[in-house]
C-alpha cells in the first residue's frame, strides 16, 4: 500500500505524537515497575504494550524511529515513587488529554486515527477502574491531620506572636502543643475508625493523622526556630501554610478528580482567616493582661 505524502507541518506533528507514545509506553512500563498489585501491574503492562502498537502505526507513516523523552519518563517514575501510581498516571493523563489533537488532514489521511482515539479511552476507563492505593484510602486521615494542624497552628502562632513576641518561647510553646495535639489526633482518629467499623484499619489511620499533624506543625513552626523576629518567622509560617494548602489541594484534586481552585480557596480562606482572628486575640490579650517577654 502507498504511503500518504505529508505536508512538512503533518510531518511534524505525526513525529511529535510517534514521540509521544514511545515516551508513555516506557512510563508505564516504569510504572508498573513499581507498582505492588499484581493487576495493577498487569493492565499497565499491557496499556504499555498498546501505547508501543500506536508508536508502531506511526512509525509506518513516518518511515522513522523516534526517541523517547527520556527527561518526561524518569519524571513521572519519580512522581509515581513519591506520591504513588495513582496520582503520576492522573496527572500524565490529564496533561495528554489537553495536549491531544488531531489535525484535521491526519484524519483524512490516517484511518487508524479513530480506532486510536477509542483505545485512548478505554485506557482512562481502565486506569480509573485499577485505583486501589494504601495512601489514597487513608487520604480522609492525612486530610483530617492536616487540616486541623494547618487551621490550629497558624491560628496559634498568629496569636503568640503578638502575645508573646520571642520567637525561641513560641517555638517551644508550638512544638510542646503540636506533640501533646498529634497524640490526641491519632488517639482520636483511631476510636472513630474502631466505632466506624470501615474498610480501614484504624492503627494504620492514626499513625497517617498523628504523622501528618506533626509534620506540618513542623514545617509552621521552623521559621521561628532560625529566626529571631517573631513578625517575619509569623509571615514565612503563613507563606509556608499556603504552599502546603496549594500542593496538597492540587495533589488531592488530581488524584481524586477533584475541583482544585475552590478547595484551595476554601482551606485558605479558613487557615488565614482563623489566624488573623487569633492575631487579634493575641493582642487584646497582650494589651489587657499587660505582657512584657
Amino acid at each position: 500500500m502507498t504511503q500518504p505524502m505529508f505536508e512538512p507541518a503533518l510531518m511534524e506533528t505525526l513525529l511529535a505524537m510517534q514521540k509521544g507514545e514511545i515516551t508513555e509506553h516506557h512510563i508505564y512500563t516504569r510504572i508498573a515497575e513499581v507498582t505492588g498489585d499484581a493487576r495493577n501491574r498487569e493492565v499497565l503492562t499491557r496499556i504499555a504494550q498498546d501505547e508501543l502498537g500506536h508508536y508502531t502505526i506511526w512509525k509506518r507513516y513516518t518511515q522513522q524511529d523516534v526517541a523517547p523523552e527520556t527527561l518526561r519518563i524518569w519524571f513521572y517514575y519519580l512522581i509515581a515513587r513519591v506520591f504513588g501510581m495513582t496520582f503520576a498516571i492522573k496527572l500524565m493523563e490529564g496533561v495528554e488529554k489537553r495536549a491531544q489533537g488531531y489535525d484535521q488532514a491526519l484524519v483524512n489521511q490516517i484511518p487508524e486515527i479513530q480506532a486510536i482515539l477509542k483505545n485512548e479511552e478505554t485506557h482512562e476507563r481502565e486506569l480509573i477502574a485499577l485505583i486501589d492505593e494504601e495512601r489514597l484510602k487513608y487520604v480522609g486521615s492525612v486530610v483530617l491531620g492536616l487540616n486541623d494542624a494547618l487551621v490550629e497552628f497558624t491560628g496559634t502562632l498568629a496569636g503568640l506572636t503578638f502575645a508573646i513576641q520571642n520567637t525561641q518561647i513560641i517555638a517551644v510553646a508550638g512544638l510542646i502543643m503540636g506533640v501533646a495535639a498529634s497524640l490526641s489526633m491519632g488517639a482520636s482518629e483511631y476510636l472513630s475508625q474502631r466505632s466506624d467499623g470501615g474498610p480501614t484499619d484504624p492503627f494504620k489511620a492514626s499513625v497517617y493523622t498523628g504523622v501528618t499533624y506533626i509534620v506540618t506543625v513542623a514545617l509552621l513552626i521552623l521559621p521561628f526556630l532560625v529566626l529571631d523576629n517573631p513578625y517575619y518567622a509569623l509571615m514565612l509560617t503563613l507563606l509556608g501554610a499556603i504552599m502546603v494548602i496549594f500542593l496538597f489541594t492540587f495533589y488531592i484534586s488530581v488524584a481524586r478528580d477533584l475541583p482544585f481552585w475552590r478547595r484551595f480557596a476554601e482551606m485558605l480562606t479558613i487557615s488565614l482567616g482563623i489566624a488573623a482572628i487569633s492575631f487579634v486575640i493575641g493582642i487584646l490579650i497582650r494589651t489587657v493582661l499587660n505582657i512584657n517577654v
